[in-house]
């Protein structure tokens, strides 16, 4: 689903995507394939596009098309499912454990604490040129 609202005003403002993409720490093909809806944008870079945009969030957001389905009848993974009922939702129809998914949150969790500190060096490396 193209963020045609994202696009119009990152246009507008006269803007590029390549500084889009330095804003949300991404590099401007994978700018791209967001904008165009290849990619889903996440919530983080939702606000920080937006802050940088200096409109709402409401003003460049357009839904998601969900793109995930899990059948475990089959193992597989395919398009126009509710992945985030798996890890949220009544997960009984899944025979997932809670355990389980509270293991995958808190790497979750955990992988985005190294991301940020990741983010951090990489900002004073850059401060050191």
């Amino acid at each position: 689903m193209q963020k045609e609202k994202l696009r119009a005003i990152r246009k507008k403002k006269g803007y590029t995507q390549q500084q889009i993409a330095d804003i949300i720490a991404t590099d401007v093909s994978n700018y791209s394939r967001k904008e165009s809806g290849d990619v889903k944008i996440i919530k983080d870079e939702w606000e920080k596009i937006a802050n940088f945009l200096e409109v709402s969030v409401e003003d460049i957001y357009e839904d998601e098309d969900s793109k995930v389905v899990i059948n475990n009848e089959y193992n597989t993974i395919s398009e126009n499912s509710g992945f985030y009922n798996l890890l949220y939702g009544n997960n009984t129809n899944y025979n997932i454990p809670n355990s389980m998914i509270d293991n995958l949150q808190d790497y979750i969790k955990l992988l985005k604490e190294e991301n940020n500190s990741l983010k951090e060096e990489l900002k004073a490396l850059k401060g050191k040129k």
